[in-house]
C-alpha cells in the first residue's frame, strides 16, 4: 500500500468559512499588541535578542504566557523568534521603544485604550440605534470623560501627539499659506501641526486654540521664537480667534455634522478677508478597495458622534458654514486637506 501523500497545507482553506474564523478572531492580535506595549517588552530588547524566560522576569510577566503573546505578533512582522526561542526587536517592533525617537507606544496604548476598546465590543447597538455606546459604558460623553479623567486624557493626547508627530511635517509642507499669515490652528492638541506650519513658514504667526488643560502641556516653545505664537483658550463651538488660515486636523471627524457647521461657521465669521480654512482629514473614497479612513470611521462611529466623510460631505458642511470648498489635496498620509475660502 503506497504512502498517502503529505499535505504542504492546511486543508480546506480556500473555504471562505475559514477565512471568517479568522476575521472573526482578529481582535486578538491588538490585544496582543497592546499587552507587548504596556509591559514594555521592546525597551528590554535594545541590546539584542533575549530569551523569555529573562524578558518575563524583567517585565513581570508569566514566561509562558508572554511567549505565546510574542509567538503572534512575530508573525506579523512585529518582534521575531530565532531558532533558540530568543526573541528579538524587529523594525517594527523597535517602534515600541520608549527611548527612540519616533517612539509609537504611546500611539499604540491610546488606539487600544479600554475607552475605544469596550465601545468597539459594543458595535452593535450603535448600529442597531445610530448613537454611540459610549456614555452608557462611561456614564458622559467621550470628551467630558477625559477632561474629568486626568489619566485618560494623558493617554488621548500624548497617544495623539505621537500618531501625528510623523505626518505632521507632511502635512504642514502641503499647506499652501499667504506670506505673514496669522495662522489659528482650531483645537490643535499640544500643538504639534502648528510647531511644523511655523517652522515651514518663518513669517507667519501661530495661534494655538484649545481648552486650557490641553494648553499647560503644549509644545510651541520649541520653535525657539516665542514671539511667534500666542495661546487661546475657548470652545471652538461659540468662537474662533481671528485669523487668517484656520487649520481644524482631526478634529470635524469628532463631530456630527450640525456641530461640524458650527465649528466652521464661527472660523467663517472671524476670519480676515481673504482668509481660508484648511480642514485636515481622512477623505473617503467610493469602492470596495481597502481604506485606513473607514477603519477609523467605525472607531468614531462607536466612541463619538462623527464619521469620516467624503468630499461631496465636507462640500455640504462647507456651504451650510458660509465656506467654498475649492480643493481638496493629498499630503502623502492618509489625510487630506479640504480647502475652503468665504463663499461670496
Amino acid at each position: 500500500m503506497e504512502n498517502s501523500p503529505v499535505p504542504t497545507e492546511r486543508p480546506a482553506e480556500a473555504d471562505p468559512r475559514f477565512a471568517l474564523m479568522d476575521h472573526a478572531m482578529g481582535y486578538l492580535f491588538p490585544a496582543a499588541l497592546r499587552a507587548a506595549a504596556a509591559l514594555g517588552v521592546a525597551d528590554h530588547l535594545g541590546t539584542g535578542p533575549r530569551p523569555v524566560a529573562e524578558l518575563a522576569e524583567e517585565v513581570g510577566a508569566d514566561p509562558l504566557n508572554l511567549y505565546r503573546t510574542l509567538r503572534l505578533l512575530a508573525t506579523r512582522g512585529i518582534f521575531a523568534e530565532d531558532g533558540t526561542g530568543r526573541f528579538a526587536l524587529t523594525a517594527a517592533a523597535e517602534l515600541l521603544r520608549t527611548d527612540v525617537a519616533g517612539s509609537f507606544r504611546s500611539a499604540i496604548l491610546m488606539l487600544t485604550d479600554r475607552t475605544f476598546w469596550l465601545t468597539a465590543g459594543e458595535l452593535e447597538e450603535a448600529v442597531r440605534t445610530g448613537t454611540s455606546p459610549f456614555e452608557r459604558l462611561f456614564g458622559m460623553p467621550f470628551f467630558d470623560h477625559f477632561a474629568r479623567d486626568a489619566d485618560t486624557a494623558a493617554v488621548f493626547h500624548v497617544g495623539m501627539a505621537a500618531m501625528s508627530d510623523p505626518e505632521n511635517p507632511v502635512i504642514a509642507r502641503a499647506c499652501d499659506l499667504p506670506p505673514e499669515a496669522v495662522v489659528v490652528d482650531v483645537g490643535g492638541g499640544h500643538g504639534g501641526l502648528l510647531l511644523s506650519v511655523l517652522r515651514d513658514n518663518p513669517a507667519s504667526h501661530g495661534v494655538l486654540f484649545e481648552q486650557p488643560h490641553v494648553l499647560r502641556e503644549h509644545r510651541l516653545a520649541e520653535l525657539g521664537a516665542d514671539d511667534r505664537w500666542t495661546l487661546a483658550t475657548g470652545d471652538f463651538f461659540t468662537e474662533a480667534p481671528p485669523g487668517d488660515v484656520y487649520l481644524i486636523k482631526r478634529i470635524l471627524h469628532d463631530w456630527d455634522d450640525e456641530r461640524c457647521v458650527r465649528i466652521l461657521r464661527n472660523c467663517r465669521e472671524a476670519v480676515y478677508d481673504q482668509g481660508r480654512v484648511l480642514v485636515v482629514d481622512a477623505v473617503i473614497t467610493q469602492g470596495n478597495a481597502p481604506d485606513p479612513g473607514k477603519v477609523i470611521d467605525l472607531l468614531m462611529m462607536s466612541s463619538l458622534t462623527g464619521r469620516e466623510r467624503t468630499r461631496a460631505e465636507f462640500e455640504a458642511l462647507f456651504d451650510q458654514a458660509g465656506w467654498r470648498l475649492t480643493r481638496v489635496i493629498p499630503t502623502g498620509t492618509r489625510l487630506s486637506i479640504v480647502e475652503g475660502v468665504p463663499a461670496t
